[in-house]
């Protein structure tokens, strides 16, 4: 009786963070085409938008993309997903810690990052 209440505990923290990696990154990425929630542009390092051959609003574009891509892979297959998504939260970290002072920003994306990867190594037990 104890193991299947563990294992009901497990199930629904893996839908929590799935559903909450699944739905958040399409969120974000649809929002990179509207900046409701906010001006995304502010978050890209100047000396890599001075790099790019395009403009800083087209650039996050793409990354709403992708980030919409990962969303629906989790949803799909949660492992790959986690995987992507920690692997993708860690480098947005990162670029926040180059030339910024986003380091509130990194540290809650790296933390996510955490999070989903525990997502994906917990999909191994349940799915």
């Amino acid at each position: 009786m104890e193991s299947k209440i563990k294992n009901q505990s497990l199930t629904q923290m893996f839908n929590l963070l799935k559903y909450t990696f699944g739905i958040v990154p399409i969120v974000a990425g649809a929002d990179k085409f509207t900046n409701l929630l906010t001006h995304w542009e502010q978050y890209i390092n100047p000396s890599i938008a001075n790099l790019l051959p395009f403009s800083a609003s087209v650039f996050m574009m793409v990354v709403g993309i992708i980030e919409i891509i990962a969303g629906i892979i989790v949803l799909k297959k949660a492992e790959i997903g986690g995987y992507i998504v920690a692997g993708w939260l860690t480098v947005i970290a990162l670029t926040l810690l180059i030339g910024f002072n986003y380091v509130d920003v990194a540290v809650r994306d790296l933390v996510m990052a955490i999070s989903a990867l525990s997502m994906a190594r917990i999909s191994k037990i349940v799915e």
